[in-house]
């Protein structure tokens, strides 16, 4: 049965969208999803292989690694600015699609230099009696740290202008639809991101040299951000024009002194709710994150993988959150709700942590495969849910701020459960005469965060967020013409 064009309004039952803007279409769709598979592919990069290389290879203490991984999700308050910019004021002509490009363009540019910078940062400190801090090291660990910022505040400009994008380009009615698709590419990118990955690095054994090393992760930063930059093109071009509503549903769009950084900060920090929501997806991504640094170096150490090896298990945890992704956003969501399915993928995923901590007292590699994919299932019933609940948590006239509010949450939580899985790995690694039992630990407070995430979905009202934000957008309004 095809689906209508035209969706009533539910307050006056009249349409809210014009003639002159199509009904995006599940292709098109789909292209959009080519950005979300370049940063998962940046991601792999990231977590995947220089979190491994820095921990095992080069042996830099896996605090400090965290710490520097984790900095451009600290960068994350940007989100907001961006957001409002992308709504105030357009670049090129574009609210949304240029703050992509350009921002695809830095943090390509960037994860090439932070591997340059990471193979100076060892050769100072490559010392037979381990890490020492020394000036020179001290000055090279700022110079990556600098350029993990930089890569960072570029994944915050493009993320937040390309989530304020599907805002823009979709309706309540098929907002779980999109989110589905676009973030199942998501994986799809984690999946081709450890494929490529692990064949580039695939002649590398555990007595690999440093040059060797060095050649083989060059290549990979030269051929895989070229590639993630290309999708962000691609995933974009032609779409905003084309489907975008913000200038139909916004009734500040062409008042750009109502919109500045302040009037949606009032906007922003209105309602309740707002706090309400920021706190249950800093708690569940944190959750849900904290074994972002460890699952490579848990492979390596407990399970003796080489570094191909444990990079290609992202491949299983993708196709747990690929199978989650489409069937949430077609079936789950539309039958169950999104807070009833993101509860229910709060208690899968603490399930799923535990059986990741059991693998490793099993020594068998089949059990922690098992285990990642049914992590990567239960991950997509919580992400799908918690994103369309996201989506409808804005109001037209400030969706980039609102999205950078949602984007700031999730990547401090993100960058918080690096730093704490990093650490937490450490302290285990101190109080427990085994590996096993270290990372295990990691594994159970991840369970323990979910549950507690739940205490806080459960308080959310979209509706009352819905009611003041639009009293709110009124006030800013009257105050502008006083």
């Amino acid at each position: 049965m095809a689906t209508s064009n035209f969706l009533p309004d539910p307050e006056s039952g009249q349409s809210i969208r014009p003639d002159s803007v199509p009904r995006v279409n599940i292709p098109t769709v789909f292209r959009l999803g080519l950005f979300q598979m370049g940063l998962s592919m940046m991601s792999i990069l990231t977590l995947g292989v220089l979190n491994r290389v820095m921990i095992q290879e080069i042996a830099i203490p896996a605090t400090l690694v965290a710490v520097v991984l984790a900095l451009p999700a600290f960068v994350s308050p940007s989100r907001i600015w961006f957001g409002q910019m992308s709504d105030a004021k357009p670049l090129w002509g574009y609210h949304r699609t240029a703050y992509v490009w350009v921002g695809a363009a830095v943090f390509a540019i960037a994860a090439f230099l932070a591997v340059q910078v990471m193979w100076q940062l060892n050769a100072v400190a490559n010392n037979p009696s381990g890490w020492v801090w020394t000036t020179q090291t001290m000055g090279w660990t700022a110079v990556l740290s600098l350029v993990f910022a930089i890569y960072g505040l570029a994944i915050c400009a493009s993320g937040t202008a390309f989530a304020a994008l599907l805002v823009d380009i979709s309706e309540e009615d098929n907002r779980s639809q999109v989110v589905g698709i676009v973030w199942s590419m998501l994986m799809v990118g984690i999946i081709v991101g450890a494929i490529i990955s692990s064949s580039l690095l695939k002649q590398l054994t555990p007595e690999a040299t440093v040059t060797t090393l060095q050649a083989a992760v060059n290549r990979l930063f030269i051929i895989v951000p070229a590639i993630v930059f290309a999708l962000s093109i691609i995933a974009t071009l032609g779409v905003e024009k084309k489907y975008s509503q913000y200038t139909k549903r916004s009734t500040l769009v062409n008042r750009e002194d109502s919109i500045t950084l302040g009037a949606a900060w009032k906007i922003l920090t209105a309602s309740p709710q707002t706090a309400l929501f920021f706190t249950f997806l800093v708690v569940m991504s944190i959750s849900l994150f904290m074994q972002d640094p460890v699952i490579e170096p848990f492979a390596g150490q407990v399970f003796k993988m080489p570094l191909a090896e444990s990079t290609r298990l992202n491949v299983f945890y993708g196709i747990g959150i690929l199978i989650a992704y489409g069937v949430t956003g077609f079936f789950i969501v539309p039958r169950l709700g999104k807070r009833r399915t993101a509860r229910l993928g709060c208690v899968l995923v603490a399930f799923a942590a535990l059986l990741l901590g059991a693998s490793g007292f099993s020594a068998n590699p089949a059990f922690l495969k098992l285990g990642l994919v049914l992590f990567g299932l239960a991950t997509g019933f919580v992400t799908t849910a918690a994103i369309s609940l996201m989506l409808d948590l804005t109001v037209a006239e400030t969706a980039g701020t609102f999205i950078g509010a949602w984007g700031l949450a999730q990547s401090l939580a993100r960058g918080l459960a690096v730093v704490i899985g990093g650490a937490v790995l450490d302290a285990g690694k101190k109080a427990f005469p085994t590996l096993e039992l270290a990372y295990c630990l990691v594994f159970v407070l991840e369970a323990v965060g979910m549950v507690l995430s739940i205490w806080f979905l459960n308080r959310v009202n979209v509706t009352e967020f819905q009611s003041t934000t639009k009293q709110a957008i009124a006030s800013v309004l009257e105050s502008d013409l006083d």
